[in-house]
């Protein structure tokens, strides 16, 4: 619309500059070379004008001439550049496809159209990569060191070439180096903490999280619970030698994150051996609100040494309250109430707990309490019988993996923070299968020996082998085939899926099969 306007007000402009000079006549002589040429001003005008186009075309005839060999080359280097990006296309295609001949073929024929380009050096990387061609991968990553705009992609490719030969200090110095030249790039700071966490170097972690924090790599409650799971392992560690700086960082690690167990627990053990009572079951109490754990009852119940069974009896009722009856709570009631041999109290706080598909551990305090109370008797049998095929109880998990302890990193991924307090899955339970009453008390009675038939004297007793002649019985010839040993069955395991690493596909790594004993 506006470029209308202005072209209708530009036509008005020269109609009204005609009709000004055509309204204002006027004589226009021109002498040259003894030539004398006399016109109007209007004429004068327009020639002028037909002059300079003419003057134009001719200019830009000229031009078009003298770059025309540019112009021809310009196309030439257009076509072939675009030519190179196609390859690099469906290379990178390629090599998604995991066809490494495909991707060969036009990582060399972008080369050749390209150049050294960074794509045309990731495309070479990437299909040396999945040829398996490791060498070949480090010379194209090292080279794109040499250009400051790709030197953070070569160190990554580096790094990952370095991790999957087994080379940590490398791939650790290749992650600080990327750090120096990005610090906001999030792959190279997660690799330097995995690496001080994997030795160990729990306070140059806890300034990793801190420059991830400041840079925006990490929120607020993430960095906090990072920072609260690295005081906890500096705590684990320090507990044997410095019981003070370890009580220190994990009174810290509680502030941060009061809901976890590991640092409760240990606070507390501590401060009991400083003889702070109270502060320890404070602590221990603050914790069992948010989380009953078995850790925190074991550390709440033997808060003073040498206390009476009933006086741990009476720290577990306090537990059960302030857990709400949570089954924790009840399991804790139970295993002290069988220890000060209140065995039924120990029924009455189990009976919620075995009425439907009791667990494990449930099972078991059954067991010892059908034990403690009766003997062996059938019914401890018949619940140990139970607690083999009976949900398993929640444990500490990270990646596949199940531990009795609590860690700070995985054991398979090296992952901060991976371990979690829940139940394994339900996969691995086998059905639950109740003995009849009429087995269990058959489990009870002494083994009844049956009375022989009467021997008939008139009878003729067989010989025995040794005594009989070799064609007698062919046993006494051919031995008796052994039998097949039975196949074992085959462990329900759990394929861990592992992310790929960057850049470039590689290999797919093996699965790793983990068995829940």
């Amino acid at each position: 619309m506006w470029r209308v306007l202005v072209f209708i007000g530009l036509l008005c402009i020269a109609a009204f500059g005609a009709v000004w000079l055509a309204d204002r006549p006027g004589t226009v002589l021109v002498t040259f070379a003894g030539y004398e040429m006399r016109t109007s001003v209007a004429v004068a005008a327009v020639g002028i004008i037909g002059i300079a186009v003419l003057l134009a075309l001719v200019w830009a005839v000229v031009m078009g001439i003298l770059r025309l060999p540019s112009r021809l080359t310009f196309a030439s280097r257009a076509r072939r550049r675009a030519r190179g990006y196609q390859a690099v296309s469906r290379g990178m295609v390629a090599v998604g496809a995991g066809d490494p001949v495909s991707a060969r073929r036009y990582a060399n024929e972008a080369e050749r159209l390209l150049g050294a380009e960074a794509l045309t050096l990731l495309l070479r990387a990437q299909a040396a990569q999945i040829s398996g061609n490791r060498a070949a991968a480090e010379a194209a990553f090292t080279q794109m060191m040499d250009e400051s705009e790709t030197r953070v992609l070569g160190l990554r490719g580096l790094f990952v070439e370095a991790r999957r030969r087994g080379d940590a200090p490398a791939a650790r110095e290749y992650a600080l180096e990327a750090t120096r030249l990005a610090p906001a790039a999030a792959w190279a700071s997660d690799a330097v903490l995995e690496a001080q966490c994997a030795e160990r170097d729990w306070r140059g972690a806890l300034g990793a999280i801190e420059r991830r924090a400041s840079l925006g790599l990490l929120d607020k409650p993430a960095a906090k619970r990072s920072r609260a799971v690295l005081l906890t392992a500096d705590a684990l560690d320090r507990a044997e030698r410095d019981s003070e700086g370890a009580l220190d960082s994990a009174q810290d690690a509680l502030k941060l994150a009061p809901d976890l167990v590991p640092a409760a627990a240990l606070a507390g053990k501590l401060l009991s051996h400083k003889g702070e009572l109270r502060r320890a079951a404070k602590v221990v109490e603050t914790a069992w609100r948010r989380q009953p754990h078995p850790d925190l009852a074991e550390v709440y119940l033997n808060l003073r040494p040498g206390d009476s069974a009933l006086d741990r009896l009476k720290r577990a009722e306090t537990l059960l309250k302030l857990s709400n009856d949570a089954p924790e709570g009840r399991l804790a009631v139970a295993r002290a109430a069988l220890e000060a041999r209140e065995f039924a109290r120990a029924r009455a706080v189990l009976e919620p707990l075995v009425a439907e598909r009791p667990t494990m551990r449930a099972c078991l305090l059954m067991s010892d309490l059908e034990q403690a109370e009766h003997g062996a008797t059938g019914k401890g049998r018949e619940w140990l019988a139970r607690a083999s095929r009976a949900p398993r109880d929640p444990a500490w998990i990270a990646d596949g993996v199940v531990s009795d302890t609590w860690a700070p990193i995985s054991p398979v991924t090296g992952r901060l923070d991976a371990f979690v307090w829940q139940a394994p899955p339900d996969v691995l339970i086998a059905p639950e299968l109740a003995l009849s009453d009429e087995v269990t008390a058959d489990l009870d009675e002494e083994p009844k020996v049956l009375p022989l038939p009467p021997r008939d004297e008139a009878a003729p007793q067989p010989l025995p082998l040794s005594t009989q002649g070799p064609d007698a019985s062919p046993l006494a010839k051919e031995p008796l085939p052994k039998p097949a040993p039975a196949a074992r069955p085959e462990p329900v395991v759990f394929p861990l899926n592992h992310s790929p690493d960057d850049p470039g596909p590689a290999e797919p790594p093996p699965l790793a099969r983990t068995l829940f004993l």
